[in-house]
C-alpha cells in the first residue's frame, strides 16, 4: 500500500530544497520521470519542468518554506493535501491544495489550486 503522508513529505522536501544536487534526488523520489504539474499560475514537465518551477518560487519567495497543513488522503491512485509557504515561524502567506494521481509510489500528476494568496 502506497503511504500517502511519505508521498506529500517528499513533495514539499523537493519545493524546500535550493541546493540543485540534492534537489535532483528529492524529484526522483517524488515524482515520476514524465510528471505533468499544473497550477493557474505555472505549469511544467519532467524532473527538469518541475526543478525550473521550484526555482522560480525560490526565487520570487526567498526565504520562505513550504509546510504540510493537516493530513493527506486519497483513495485510488489519487492524492490529496494541502500545503502552507511562508516564513518559518510565522502564519502563512500562501495556501493550497494539490491533487496528484500516484504510479509506482510517485506523483505522476500533480493539479494545484490557490486557497489564499495575497492581494494584489
Amino acid at each position: 500500500m502506497t503511504d500517502l503522508n511519505t508521498i506529500a513529505e517528499n513533495y514539499i522536501a523537493a519545493w524546500n530544497e535550493s541546493d540543485a544536487a540534492r534537489r535532483q534526488a528529492l524529484l526522483k523520489a517524488a515524482f515520476t520521470e514524465d510528471v505533468s504539474y499544473r497550477d493557474p499560475i505555472m505549469q511544467g514537465d519532467g524532473h527538469d519542468g518541475v526543478a525550473a518551477l521550484i526555482d522560480g518560487v525560490q526565487k520570487r519567495f526567498a526565504g520562505f518554506r513550504f509546510s504540510l497543513k493537516g493530513k493527506s488522503d486519497g483513495f485510488g491512485d489519487m492524492i490529496r493535501f494541502s500545503w502552507n509557504l511562508g516564513p518559518e515561524g510565522t502564519d502563512s502567506v500562501i495556501e493550497g491544495t494539490d491533487i496528484g494521481i500516484i504510479a509506482n509510489g510517485r506523483l505522476k500528476s500533480v493539479t494545484g489550486f490557490l486557497d489564499k494568496v495575497p492581494a494584489q
